[in-house]
């Protein structure tokens, strides 16, 4: 570990790679083409782990499709919706994980997997790294302001689960929740985003997402009980421990069963039979990949767990074509 952070002439005489956070995708563009001086910012935002951002996308995207589908009125301006959610996923889910670093930076230092991220592993300063979160805020703020004035309250309200989130398993056995608050707060944004109101249906599949939470979260934290417990860090992992197979079940029922609701909720009566059919197929789906993930579930492959837990991006997508597919019938 360095005394320090790193400068740009520094990092430049290190081999591609230098200062690779351990649980990295391999090969990624951040440790292979990045400037050698952004590659410690962009491994705070986890650049170099994109499954974050599509975790935090994926509900936008599920409620800008499902109102398209309900109001069965699609605009021009749902494209940049469409794009500005996904610009705006990526930056804040950035400026979010810098914060979670910052508040994080001494049980970091502490865990095996984390040790390597820039704060602990002397990358960048403290300073540093707020100025990086709030530069990053600050253009998520930018894409916001040109949604409608609902979505920008909503925006703005997000910001309350994403601050209290890192402190969360300090006072909590369910720091999932507090994830899943944050995470899918989208849910409800993308809705507003387009029908410029709210109603029910979108809060409903705000809890489903924050099921699906519990359930991909549970996976991830598995990995770190054993460190979480030396410095003790709550989770559901450490909560659950040998019956989480049955927990992650009852996640899974919850999330599709949730989210099927959501689906009746919004479209009936306004959608015909069929455009409903087609977007119920969306969470049945999502169901089926759950499953997939907990029959393969085994919390002693590190390997495993880490891959199951990424996999959640293919699960979360699987929605989007039968949502697609009922706007265009």
């Amino acid at each position: 570990m360095t005394s320090g952070p790193t400068t740009p002439e520094q990092d430049l005489g290190k081999p591609t790679g230098a200062g690779q956070v351990s649980d990295a995708v391999k090969g990624n563009w951040v440790d292979e083409i990045a400037p050698a001086w952004s590659r410690p910012y962009l491994r705070l935002s986890r650049a170099d782990r994109p499954i974050g951002t599509w975790l935090l996308l994926l509900p936008c995207w599920w409620s800008l499709l499902l109102a398209i589908v309900a109001g069965g009125d699609p605009r021009w301006q749902d494209l940049w919706v469409f794009a500005g959610c996904g610009a705006g996923a990526w930056l804040m889910r950035g400026a979010g994980c810098t914060w979670n670093d910052i508040t994080d930076r001494n049980f970091d230092g502490m865990v095996e997997r984390t040790r390597s991220r820039p704060i602990p592993s002397g990358q960048v300063s403290v300073k540093q790294a707020v100025g990086w979160m709030v530069a990053q805020a600050l253009v998520a703020f930018a894409i916001l302001l040109t949604f409608p004035p609902l979505a920008i309250l909503l925006g703005v309200i997000s910001l309350a689960p994403v601050c209290i989130y890192p402190f969360a398993k300090r006072f909590t056995w369910w720091p999932q929740i507090f994830l899943g608050l944050a995470f899918n707060w989208g849910a409800i944004l993308g809705w507003a985003a387009h029908a410029e109101s709210l109603s029910w249906p979108p809060f409903v599949l705000y809890v489903a997402g924050i099921c699906w939470t519990l359930f991909y979260d549970t996976i991830y934290a598995h990995q770190d009980k054993e460190d979480d417990a030396l410095i003790g860090v709550k989770s559901t992992a450490r909560l659950f421990m040998e019956r989480t197979p049955a927990w992650l079940a009852r996640f899974l029922v919850a999330t599709v069963s949730l989210f099927g609701i959501a689906v009746i909720g919004a479209l009936m009566p306004q959608a015909g039979p069929g455009a409903l059919v087609l977007a119920l197929l969306g969470p049945w789906a999502m169901g089926w990949h759950l499953l997939w993930q907990l029959r393969r579930y085994d919390d002693t492959d590190m390997d495993g767990l880490l891959m199951l837990f990424r996999s959640n991006r293919n699960a979360g997508l699987l929605p989007l074509p039968f949502f697609a597919a009922a706007i265009l019938l």
